[in-house]
């Protein structure tokens, strides 16, 4: 049962071969380049196109308007055939031009006529969640699959559309969908249970976290990396960075393998807390432990250090981490500025300003304006000089 809260918004849908339609399609000739033009012209012939050859038409096409007018042209034959490289392509090429309507037409006609594979309902159900933010539409369609369709999800279908209901934050209806898994005919993996894990963390309920975690075991499944660095994200969000190391241990009991993201995630915990020197001794032990720290890492203790106001060895990680081919965040360059301009040190403030441009940044105006004001301190300290910078940024 699909919760209500989901439930398909019914779109009316105009016959496909409507006057507004063909008249709408015919438009686009203007505004098509040449060789879509050419393409789109062959749909006009009334020589027979196999369903091979209007796909290898369909794939050809350069421009996302195109294929709005290929989809009215193509249905409109009497040699239409909705076969499933077609029908896929078709899907991929109106998403990407944001049309849909089609997609709904042309899904509306495939009901109970055709047996597709689960690919195709993935490409379907991946573009309606994606783009057009429809996850009532591709929650709909998951359920459809066995009954409309005669094609059970497979487990990969299944954990993308669980997976969009988790980061859309719709926790019930996730939580309905991962019971509804037998009926469906879908076997849970780790995946499934790391996405379950994801959202209990996000929703704070960390006992129930740890109980999936137990249900590995039960289902055959090996809990990974992924699913301990959910769980101490889950736990460093609460303050609990203790258990969070504690699983840390676990891991290494059980044998799974750690990586960077695991690390990031403690760094990041140890970082919550202002614990900014065990962050760094954590990075520093990494190496040890076979892990490479990446940007991440270091952008967590850097980040870290400029908090707390250090920002001298702020700057030394930022030196390292060009020593690396790493580039810190915006933020942590906000930062550095904020903290060299309240003590005063220009030439600091100045190889800041010098590191952002050359890695890609730009200072807004907020920074600019914090920047002049350090040097108008540091020369002069009439206040009538800042007020007038003021003045003169704000126009």
């Amino acid at each position: 049962m699909i919760p209500r809260t989901l439930a398909p918004v019914v779109v009316p849908l105009k016959p496909i071969t409507s006057t507004r339609f063909l008249l709408f399609s015919l438009s686009q000739f203007s505004t098509t380049p040449n060789r879509d033009t050419a393409i789109l012209a062959r749909l006009k012939h009334k020589d027979w196109l196999t369903p091979k050859e209007a796909t290898t038409l369909l794939t050809s096409l350069t421009h996302p308007s195109s294929t709005l007018t290929f989809f009215h042209l193509y249905t409109s034959r009497k040699d239409f055939h909705p076969s499933e490289p077609l029908c896929t392509t078709l899907i991929s090429k109106l998403a990407q031009a944001h049309q849909l309507n089609p997609i709904l037409t042309l899904h509306q006609t495939l009901t109970k006529r055709r047996r597709f594979s689960d690919d195709f309902f993935y490409t379907l159900i991946k573009a309606y969640a994606h783009s057009f933010q429809r996850v009532d539409m591709a929650l709909q369609t998951l359920h459809d699959m066995n009954s409309l369709f005669h094609c059970s999800p497979s487990t990969r279908t299944f954990n993308f559309v669980l997976n969009v209901l988790v980061n859309t934050r719709l926790y019930a209806a996730a939580r309905e969908l991962f019971l509804h898994a037998p009926p469906l005919g879908v076997s849970p993996d780790a995946c499934t249970l790391n996405i379950v894990i994801k959202g209990l963390c996000a929703r704070g309920e960390m006992d129930a976290a740890f109980g999936v975690l137990e249900e590995f075991h039960e289902l055959g499944c090996e809990a990974n990396a992924r699913t301990y660095a959910t769980l101490m994200k889950g736990l460093c969000e609460k303050g609990r960075v203790e258990e969070a190391f504690g699983l840390l241990e676990k891991m290494e009991e059980e044998g799974v393998e750690t990586d960077v993201a695991v690390y990031n995630v403690l760094i990041g915990g140890l970082r919550k807390v202002g614990r900014v020197d065990e962050g760094w001794r954590v990075l520093e032990g990494m190496v040890g432990r076979g892990v490479c720290p990446n940007e991440g890492t270091y952008n967590e203790v850097l980040c870290g250090l400029v908090e707390k106001g250090r920002v001298e060895e702020g700057k030394g990680v930022v030196e390292r981490m060009g020593n690396k081919g790493f580039v810190p965040s915006f933020g942590a360059y906000k930062d550095l500025v904020k903290g060299f301009c309240e003590k005063g040190l220009v030439g600091e403030v100045e190889w800041v300003v010098w590191d952002m441009a050359w890695k890609g940044f730009v200072p807004k105006m907020g920074m600019w304006r914090r920047i002049v004001k350090c040097v108008v301190d540091r020369e002069r300290s009439d206040g009538w000089v800042v007020g007038a910078i003021d003045g003169v940024l704000e126009d």
